[in-house]
């Protein structure tokens, strides 16, 4: 998923030299999420710098090495973290007026400018159907292992107006939302 939304994120800003990523360490999926983005960095001819934090002034120290370092926009990982503190990332992206893509949502709809990921609604219906199915007497190892395949691409034109960043006519028809 990380390479799919850098290929989003490089089709919004192809001309953008450096982009800043934003990942925890803790996150068991964290070597594979470097190594998919090196290889998909390679692959679209991308610079990218990696940044691990996984608390507050890590965030912080993150985004200062963004600054310095003039990143011209942002991936941020797929992370519970991330998640459940996004203003912590939100807010200094629009500060530092980085073009930024996020997994869920929720991150667009609270000012994040992009997200694409896995729908957290529907991951929700399925354990609630899947947790039903076990109350009702199925015994969970007959149970199959589901998993969300219904992805959302969600763009927040406000945000984008805010960061002076035009969206392409391609970008619009490829989001499931738009939020004006």
């Amino acid at each position: 998923m990380e390479a799919k939304r850098l290929g989003l994120l490089h089709e919004l800003v192809p001309k953008v030299d450096l982009i800043a990523v934003l990942l925890n360490p803790n996150n068991p999926f964290f070597d594979n999420q470097s190594r998919d983005l090196d290889d998909a960095s390679r692959a679209l001819g991308l610079k990218i710098r990696i940044e691990g934090a996984s608390n507050e002034r890590e965030i912080a120290a993150a985004f200062a090495t963004f600054a310095r370092e003039q990143a011209g926009a942002l991936l941020v990982g797929a992370d519970p973290y991330f998640n459940s503190q996004r203003a912590l990332v939100i807010v200094p992206a629009a500060q530092l007026r980085l073009p930024a893509i996020y997994e869920w949502r929720e991150f667009a709809e609270a000012g994040g400018l992009m997200s694409y990921g896995t729908s957290l609604t529907r991951a929700y219906r399925q354990a609630s159907d899947f947790v039903g199915r076990i109350l009702k007497g199925a015994n969970p190892a007959d149970l199959p292992v589901q998993q969300v395949t219904k992805f959302e691409f969600v763009i927040n034109l406000k945000t984008a107006k805010a960061l002076g960043v035009s969206i392409s006519d391609n970008l619009l028809s490829l989001a499931d939302e738009v939020i004006e």
